[in-house]
C-alpha cells in the first residue's frame, strides 16, 4: 500500500465529510473504494494513470445526487494494494474481484473511466458484462498519435512539497493534464502531487497500445467517448475515425477549452454531459445498497 500520507484533499473537506470508505479484498490484497450518495443505481468511476480517486473530485457530489457513486483507487495506486502481478491482466483480475464483492456481477451498473482508467473500464465492461453505460473520457489505448505540448519535468529526485517539486508538478500539469493556466490551482497541485507519490503501477506502455478497440467491440450497452479540445494524449480526428465502425449508439463529444483532465477543468460541462447521457434507459431496479 502507498506510503503517501492518505489521498484525501485537505482543501476539499466536504468530500471527506460525505464519503464512506470500504476495503474490498480480492484475495491477496485489498482495494480501497469510496462511496458517495444513496440516490440510485450504481455508477463506478475509474481514475487515470498517475492518479487516484481524486481525479473525480469535482464530479462525485453532482453525480451522487442521482446515482450511488463508487470511486476506487485502482490496484497499484493510492490507498489500494499492488496487484498480484504488475500487468494489465493482474490489475484487471484484482479490480473485477473487488468489484464483484461490492456489486454482484448479475447486477447492472454504469461505468465511466478517465485516461488509463477508460482503458481499464472498457476491459472491465467486456469481461464483466451487465454494464448499461460505458463512458470513456480522454481514453488511453486508442493506438493513435499524441499531440505533445512540451516535455515533462523529472520529479522523483525532488523533495516532495519543496518549491522545486511544486514547480515540477505545475509544469507537468500544464504540459499534460490541463490547458488553462488558471486551472493549475492549489487543489490541482495537491491532487496531482499526492497521486504521483501514490502511484506504483506503470501504465504508460499499456496506455500507448491499441488495446481499446477489442473490448469496445464486445460492449452492448450505451457508449460515450469524450475529450477536451486541447487533450495532448490523443488526436480527435484519429479517435473519431477509428470509432467509426462502432454502432450508432456511440456518442462522441469534444469539450471546448479543456485539456486532458477534462472532468476537472470543465467540471460543470462534463457533469451535465454525464448526467444527461447516463439518464438514458435508466433502471431504478438495478440499485445495489452499501454491502453489510
Amino acid at each position: 500500500m502507498s506510503s503517501a500520507a492518505g489521498l484525501d484533499c485537505p482543501l476539499l473537506p466536504h468530500l471527506r465529510a460525505t464519503d464512506r470508505i470500504q476495503f474490498a479484498d480480492w484475495g491477496g490484497g485489498r482495494m480501497c473504494w469510496r462511496r458517495f450518495g444513496d440516490a440510485g443505481a450504481p455508477l463506478v468511476l475509474l481514475h487515470g494513470g498517475h492518479g487516484s480517486w481524486l481525479h473525480w473530485a469535482r464530479n462525485v457530489e453532482a453525480l451522487s445526487a442521482r446515482w450511488t457513486v463508487w470511486v476506487p483507487d485502482l490496484p497499484g495506486y493510492g490507498e489500494s494494494d499492488d496487484p498480484p502481478v504488475a500487468s494489465m491482466e493482474g490489475l484487471l483480475d484484482a479490480t473485477l474481484r473487488a468489484l464483484d464483492l461490492l456489486i454482484p456481477r448479475a447486477r447492472q451498473l454504469r461505468l465511466v473511466g478517465f485516461s488509463f482508467g477508460a482503458l481499464v473500464a472498457a476491459h472491465v465492461a467486456a469481461r464483466r458484462g451487465a454494464v448499461s453505460h460505458l463512458g470513456l473520457l480522454g481514453p488511453a489505448g486508442h493506438g493513435g498519435p499524441l499531440r505533445p505540448r512540451g516535455s515533462l519535468v523529472a520529479w522523483r529526485a525532488l523533495a516532495p512539497g519543496s518549491d522545486e517539486w511544486k514547480e515540477a508538478m505545475r509544469h507537468n500539469l500544464l504540459m499534460h493534464m490541463l490547458h488553462q493556466p488558471e486551472q493549475v490551482d492549489e487543489v490541482a497541485l495537491h491532487i496531482h502531487g499526492q497521486a504521483c507519490l501514490g502511484t506504483r503501477f506503470h501504465s504508460k506502455t499499456i496506455s500507448r497500445t491499441g488495446a481499446l478497440h477489442g473490448p469496445l467491440d464486445q460492449h452492448r450497452g450505451e457508449l460515450l467517448m469524450a475529450w477536451g479540445a486541447h487533450d495532448v494524449t490523443l488526436d480527435p480526428g484519429f479517435v473519431a475515425s477509428s470509432a467509426s465502425g462502432l454502432p450508432s449508439r456511440c456518442r462522441m463529444q469534444e469539450v471546448a477549452g479543456a485539456g486532458h483532465w477534462v472532468q476537472f477543468e470543465a467540471a460543470k460541462t462534463v457533469n451535465d454531459l454525464l448526467f444527461n447521457w447516463l439518464e438514458r434507459d435508466d433502471a431504478e431496479a438495478d440499485y445495489v445498497g452499501w454491502p453489510t
